[in-house]
């Protein structure tokens, strides 16, 4: 059924109705039941409706909550979209006081309604699926504490720290991400019913009584902005691409660690994939397909912004679009949050210890600390490794002579200071790789990941 047909002589026809039906907003089923139920509710209390027929139209809902919530609810081919849906059923149920149901409303507000109540759940959902994943990340840190691994600046090895530091840099990513769907909550959670098509009403509606039943935090304020705006789907899938974005940095480390060439980790049979070809292949195709459909949820977040930019106030049809597209985005972290968090709970962690000129910076500080100027050190420890080089060995190679023969500034016991694994010990910043620093981050996120 559609409800707009009074002024239509003629059926659509079946090329318009194709072009112009979105069948994806049936997922909002529930939160349209909600809704109605709490616009019902305000109709009764308002006098608008009396309160037999609210009565009637609240139980008539009541059982089209229990079927979506069942599964057994029964779209029609010709059911517009969810609202015509819900209405229909409800006039199945009921009779004709489900003519009502509208009253008061339009599909402008009563959609904005039903998103921003799915994205209240699901944003909610995708913060607990975000610490949930900082907590695997701790639980692998925790194992990798003392591990000593080079960490990379452009590529290329720069200072010794702790596998579980690199791991729990992207626990606290996580933790961002998750922080980011909870801030969104105070934009999104806001109801505008009872601005209606865009300009209100002439009923006396009371807007903040339906917001109280659904237990909205807000209410609109200006009833053209309510329904004529979607910067709460755009943060929304901001979020969402912000934490994909975050996985596929992870998925690319675990790529490049898989590979031979590095040999920092082992994935488990249950999360690798082979070859039809090559029998020796064992190959990171979820880490894979998380940095891809990271590409697609970019491609959302392009998609709404450009679905806004033109828009005259208030609702245009174009907004049909949003749905679609915050879904894709929703769902794709879901499915590649748990996706990641099966691979690293079946990982195995071996990687080789970090070469000896990651420790450069330790040499160039022990000058600093007997009052050489930084920028005089490192010239002195280049020099040293450019010599080193030059005569075909690497700075573990060194010996006091080639110390001597650089700069009088070093002292022999300097040579101890060419160990990644010292190196690590010695780190004194707050937030460093050391394992007194990943312990205490390590209780930090799981304590957050508590709450």
């Amino acid at each position: 059924m559609t409800m707009w047909g009074g002024r239509f002589e003629g059926d659509p026809s079946r090329i318009l109705w194709e072009y112009t039906t979105d069948t994806s907003d049936r997922r909002l089923l529930a939160d349209d039941v909600a809704g109605s139920m709490a616009h019902v509710t305000m109709l009764g209390e308002t006098g608008v409706v009396d309160a037999e027929e609210v009565a009637e139209m609240l139980s008539g809902l009541e059982t089209i909550g229990e079927e979506a919530g069942s599964g057994t609810f029964v779209f029609e081919d010709d059911d517009e979209d969810v609202h015509s849906a819900v209405e229909r059923r409800l006039g199945e149920l009921v009779g004709s006081v489900a003519g009502k149901l509208h009253t008061g409303r339009s599909r402008n507000d009563q959609v904005n309604l039903d998103l921003r109540l799915y994205l209240r759940r699901s944003g909610q959902s995708r913060a607990s699926d975000l610490t949930g994943l900082a907590a695997t990340l701790a639980d692998v840190a925790e194992k990798h504490a003392t591990t000593v691994v080079p960490s990379y600046t452009h590529l290329q090895q720069a200072q010794p720290t702790s596998l579980g530091h690199h791991l729990l840099a992207y626990a606290w990513m996580a933790i961002r991400d998750a922080d980011r769907f909870a801030d969104a909550q105070r934009r999104i959670d806001v109801s505008p019913l009872g601005a209606g098509p865009s300009s209100g009403s002439a009923l006396p509606l009371d807007p903040s009584r339906s917001a109280e039943v659904l237990e909205m935090a807000q209410v609109f304020r200006n009833s053209m902005d309510a329904v004529g705006s979607r910067d709460f789907v755009a943060e929304y899938i901001f979020c969402c691409t912000q934490a994909m974005v975050d996985l596929s940095r992870l998925a690319e480390e675990i790529i490049l660690w898989s590979s031979s060439e590095f040999g920092w980790v082992r994935l488990g049979d249950s999360v690798s994939t082979g070859s039809s070809a090559l029998p020796h292949k064992r190959n990171p195709d979820m880490a894979e397909l998380v940095r891809g459909r990271a590409a697609t949820v970019v491609g959302d977040l392009v998609s709404i912004m450009a679905l806004q930019k033109g828009l005259p106030l208030t609702y245009n049809r174009d907004f049909q679009e949003d749905k679609a597209t915050v879904f894709h985005a929703d769902d794709t972290l879901a499915g590649s949050i748990r996706a990641m968090s099966e691979m690293l709970a079946n990982a195995e962690f071996d990687p080789p210890s970090p070469g000896a000129l990651t420790t450069s910076l330790d040499l160039a500080e022990a000058l600093v600390s007997r009052g050489v100027p930084f920028r005089s050190a490192h010239e002195k420890v280049g020099r040293l490794i450019s010599a080193l080089e030059a005569d075909g060995r690497s700075l573990d190679d060194a010996t006091a002579e080639d110390l001597a023969d650089v700069s009088d500034v070093f002292e022999e016991a300097d040579l101890e200071l060419i160990d990644p694994a010292r190196s690590l010990e010695r780190r004194q910043t707050a937030g460093s790789g050391n394992a007194e620093s990943v312990r205490s981050q390590i209780e930090e996120i799981r304590k957050i990941a508590e709450i």
